[in-house]
């Protein structure tokens, strides 16, 4: 399998329940090489333009405010299957519904407000690392 990069964004429930550090510290124990990482807040602009994907849903709208609420943590993971291995460890969309000890089990309280975003594919990973790093930083 070759090693991959994928994004992460620790979001901002996590960083305002103080659970950052866990968090990282987990994915570096499941094999993770942080390769860029910096803690910022989204714009309203910012925000709806990251989940633009998500437009025409109903949850667009809270999930705009919800990313503007607070600090998020944007990174750069690397390892072997990055993507799969990172959906794996981070657990099921709906925190409620993810598998005990996995990242949204532990540090998520709903569908919403699940601690962690990360890629789904090669093609939405490189998007997503573009938007938050340049290449200089390591994307």
């Amino acid at each position: 399998m070759p090693t991959e990069r994928t994004l992460a964004v620790i979001k901002p429930d996590a960083v305002a329940a103080g659970d950052t550090g866990h968090i990282i510290a987990r994915l570096e124990k499941e094999g993770f090489t942080i390769v860029v990482m910096k803690k910022l807040s989204l714009s309203d602009s910012q925000a709806r333009a990251f989940y633009a994907v998500h437009r025409a849903r109903p949850f667009y709208e809270s999930l705009v405010q919800f990313m503007t609420s607070g600090p998020i943590v944007p990174m750069v993971l690397e390892r072997e299957g990055a993507i799969a291995a990172l959906r794996d460890v981070m657990g099921a969309t709906n925190s409620c519904e993810a598998a005990r000890g996995t990242l949204r089990n532990l540090y998520g309280t709903d569908i919403e407000k699940n601690a962690i975003h990360g890629s789904d594919a090669p093609e939405t990973a490189a998007a997503e690392r573009a938007f938050f790093f340049s290449r200089l930083e390591g994307n």
